[in-house]
């Protein structure tokens, strides 16, 4: 298990080709639907993984969080569905449904405020 896995509970990962077109919606939809199965209350497939880039979809049901971790060398936050706060020192941004924010390059943490799904991107 890798260490983004580690971190992110990536236990149910599926990799595609650059050539598949991923319906996040839908993913997402399957993720938070399977959330009463994760007693840990989040669940993450992989939806790209390259040797320059990797991409995640990860369910957090609400009041889970990731906690702090060390952040890539370069990073996006989009929330798919539902309401979350990003976290790095001082800073933090309260993100809804079809927001975007880059990760800066800081220690960082995650917490959903209601059943919520991200699509994070890291270049590696």
């Amino acid at each position: 298990m890798s260490e983004h896995e580690h971190v992110h509970g990536d236990s149910h990962s599926e990799v595609h080709s650059s050539s598949d077109v991923v319906e996040l919606n839908d993913l997402a939809g399957q993720l938070l639907a399977d959330l009463p199965n994760h007693p840990q209350g989040r669940t993450a497939r992989t939806v790209l993984s390259g040797p320059r880039m990797r991409a995640v979809v990860i369910a957090l049901a609400q009041g889970a969080e990731l906690g702090e971790h060390e952040s890539p060398p370069a990073a996006t936050l989009y929330v798919v569905a539902g309401r979350v706060t990003l976290k790095a020192g001082e800073q933090e941004w309260s993100l809804s449904a079809g927001q975007l924010v880059p990760i800066p390059p800081a220690r960082h943490s995650v917490e959903a405020h209601e059943d919520s799904a991200i699509l994070l991107t890291v270049a590696l």
